[in-house]
């Protein structure tokens, strides 16, 4: 089974994998922080070692302490298959509510418009977070998530059936869904009409 990576011990070792032969000899820390723009060598050295103890890169035992990728991870290919892949669920409205449609369907998402939690992909439609930059057409990134902060954009399925991409507002007896377009209203419901589905974490459009 594959190595569980955060985000940012991800991208160490796809900086080290694509970047190694750049260096004249296995890099130390040191360099590695200056390489990569990190402050904190106390924070490189704990990312390191969880890829040492992942199996991917080895600790050279020489004066230098370099570090190198290990032999069964130096092939030019990433740990996790499909890693920067994300389900693409369908449409969601930034309108009135509509069903979101599952699908099977995977779509790359870099990983800085994603987090370390579980994220899905949904395509808007409609107009409602036109004020948000959210246009009709464009994909948004979603952290799986059953609760989220007053003021937060979320996927919100309405009475158990229709979601839709809203500011929410929670107050104590009703959940209001805030569009983001001077011409539309407010939503209220019951607070026991609303389920949240996730947070807003990242957007993503074609030009094409």
């Amino acid at each position: 089974m594959s190595p569980t990576l955060t985000r940012r011990q991800q991208e160490i070792y796809d900086y080290l994998r694509d970047h190694l032969d750049d260096f004249p000899h296995p890099p130390t820390l040191d360099e590695l922080c200056t390489a990569l723009g990190l402050k904190s060598r106390g924070s490189l050295h704990k990312q390191i070692q969880a890829l040492i103890d992942a199996g991917l890169v080895e600790p050279m035992n020489n004066q230098r302490r370099g570090i190198r990728l290990a032999e069964q991870s130096a092939a030019p290919t990433s740990p996790h298959p499909g890693e920067d892949e994300l389900p693409l669920y369908g449409a969601i409205a930034a309108g009135r509510p509509i069903e979101a449609i599952s699908n099977p369907e995977t779509i790359p998402v870099p990983p800085m418009l994603r987090t370390d939690k579980p994220c899905y992909v949904l395509e808007v439609n409609g107009d409602s977070m036109i004020d948000e930059g959210i246009l009709d057409g464009d994909l948004v990134v979603i952290e799986q998530r059953d609760q989220a902060r007053n003021g937060e954009i979320v996927v919100a399925l309405v009475e158990g059936s229709d979601a839709t991409l809203k500011r929410i507002e929670q107050q104590p007896g009703k959940t209001i869904l805030h569009p983001a377009n001077s011409t539309m209203s407010p939503m209220v419901f019951p607070p026991d009409q609303v389920q949240v589905q996730g947070v807003l974490v990242g957007q993503m459009r074609r030009y094409h």
